[in-house]
């Protein structure tokens, strides 16, 4: 049996629990938690998948996500998701939810946001191929010309919309390579 998830409405109602798979081909309503993880300096952490992701292989993201599994809540699948995919134990702390219409399929989508430290991160090598830190300008020029995923950037442009980010003095290189992280500083 593959990953179970709640099914739910519209307005983000409870109707049974299938299989995340079976959700997906149906284009059932379900539910993902997002974080997206700042430093102590405010850059944002990007990382790019793997080439043998099955989804999404080789694409950027601003966000480490999953699907919240049946009985958990949107702050746990994050907290989960944090400690999966980063290695990390961090508060996170919600910003926005929304409707969004996927690449694969449509979901609610719960976006919360951490501070992470460098050191901490023990990145899940099947998850992240690569991470970096971003400062706000240097994540915008990313966007427009890395190849991020869809749903990624759906949320960074509702991000925006929400007030100008802070941003942090720095530059940053370039991607480097696989499994190093780049530090802007």
């Amino acid at each position: 049996m593959g990953e179970l998830v709640e099914r739910v409405d519209e307005q983000d109602r409870v109707l049974g629990v299938v299989e995340r798979g079976d959700a997906v081909r149906q284009g059932w309503l379900y539910r993902m938690a997002m974080v997206l993880c700042r430093d102590a300096e405010g850059r944002y952490l990007v990382h790019r998948r793997p080439e043998s992701a099955a989804r999404f292989p080789g694409q950027y993201s601003w966000l480490v996500a999953g699907a919240v599994g049946v009985g958990e809540s949107y702050e746990e699948a994050a907290r989960r998701e944090l400690r999966e995919e980063l290695g990390v134990d961090a508060p996170v702390r919600p910003l926005f939810t929304f409707l969004c219409d996927g690449e694969l399929s449509p979901y609610w989508f719960a976006v919360y946001e951490a501070v992470v430290a460098e050191a901490d991160i023990v990145a899940d090598p099947s998850e992240v191929a690569w991470h970096g830190w971003l400062s706000g300008d240097r994540l915008r020029e990313a966007m427009a010309n890395w190849p991020f995923v869809s749903d990624s950037r759906d949320a960074y442009t509702r991000y925006l919309a929400l007030g100008s980010p802070p941003d942090s003095p720095g530059s940053f290189d370039s991607p480097g390579s696989q499994g190093q992280a780049v530090r802007s500083d």
